[in-house]
């Protein structure tokens, strides 16, 4: 999927550019590897009844919080996959400041889920899902410009389609 890169600098060594490549394409399945974990987090959500939305957190490459949307099922609405995920992940490390942290998350952050990840330090944010209507990493608001005390770097669009169906499929049959 990813051999196909091409770089037509005649200035920039092959050697350089295979290894420069070999690099995207590793961070592109990383990243996908990960997401997957998200996306079976959304499923359990779902299987809940809930809105499909999962969270993952690592941390130097081991999965240390995962989460799912349990609005409905703890009648709590601040229990989203994300918030659930950074209380998780705080839990395990014994503190607050999930520094060197990447969440992957299926669906594009909300305004809450977006100041606990720049209040927790998250280093990075990995999504699938833009959210035109409540996405706050970028489509609707964007949290992570640079105006906070904390920017995390943001990668939006990770199996996205993937992770659109399932959310449409699910809102499809709560409306029929």
């Amino acid at each position: 999927m990813y051999a196909n890169l091409q770089y037509n600098n005649p200035g920039t060594p092959q050697k350089l550019w295979d290894s420069v490549k070999k690099a995207i394409i590793y961070n592109m399945d990383e990243q996908e590897k990960y997401m997957r974990e998200a996306i079976a987090m959304a499923r359990k959500a779902e299987r809940k009844d809930e809105v499909p939305v999962g969270a993952v957190i690592v941390k130097r490459g081991e999965i240390i919080a995962r989460a799912c949307n349990l609005r409905e099922t703890k009648k709590d609405p601040v229990a989203h996959a994300e918030i659930l995920a950074i209380k998780k992940a705080a839990k395990k490390l014994r503190g607050w400041r999930l520094e060197n942290c990447v969440m992957y998350v299926t669906l594009e952050p909300c305004p809450m889920c977006a100041g606990a990840i720049v209040n927790s330090r998250i280093k990075q944010v990995v999504f699938g899902a833009y959210d035109p209507k409540a996405g706050a990493l970028g489509s609707l608001y964007d949290l992570a410009e640079g105006k906070l005390n904390h920017t995390p770097q943001i990668t939006g669009g990770v199996l996205k389609d993937e992770c659109s169906i399932m959310l449409k499929k699910y809102f499809s049959g709560k409306r029929s």
